[in-house]
């Protein structure tokens, strides 16, 4: 990631610089897994579509956690959270472009009452079995 962004992010507070800890960054990334795992075993349908988009992205926001803490700095909000995992250099790089509407729509869910569609969980359950493995093996590179 660009020098001149982390500086601007932190003047502005939306990362602090913070040691790196792998216990903490494991921790993330095994909750990550594990509830991608669980959400993999609930039926999709109109009623769990909502529950199901909110916690993959959930799931893939603890990722980006999990990068920062690596980089040595704590994300304040899940944007930048997000943001960071914008920035990887993975093989289906193309779907990493998702992540902001997959915010949205998260947004939209938490502070709007939206509910998901299926194609919608659908869609984010795609990007994770596509690119979850390539970010795992990522951050799990840069914990070694």
């Amino acid at each position: 990631m660009k020098t001149d962004l982390i500086n601007l992010w932190l003047k502005a507070g939306i990362i602090r610089p913070r040691q790196r800890d792998l216990e903490k960054i494991k921790s993330m990334i095994n909750s990550a897994e594990t509830n991608a795992k669980v959400l993999k075993s609930i039926k999709l349908n109109e009623d769990t579509a909502t529950i199901i988009f909110r916690e993959f992205y959930e799931s893939i926001r603890q990722l980006g956690d999990a990068k920062w803490w690596l980089s040595g700095y704590e994300p304040t909000n899940h944007e930048i959270s997000i943001e960071a995992l914008k920035h990887l250099d993975i093989t289906e790089k193309v779907k990493l472009n998702f992540l902001d509407r997959f915010k949205k729509i998260r947004h939209d869910i938490n502070y709007r009452g939206f509910r998901a569609s299926i194609p919608q969980a659908m869609e984010i359950i795609e990007f994770w079995d596509n690119c979850a493995s390539d970010i795992l093996k990522i951050l799990r590179k840069e914990m070694s």
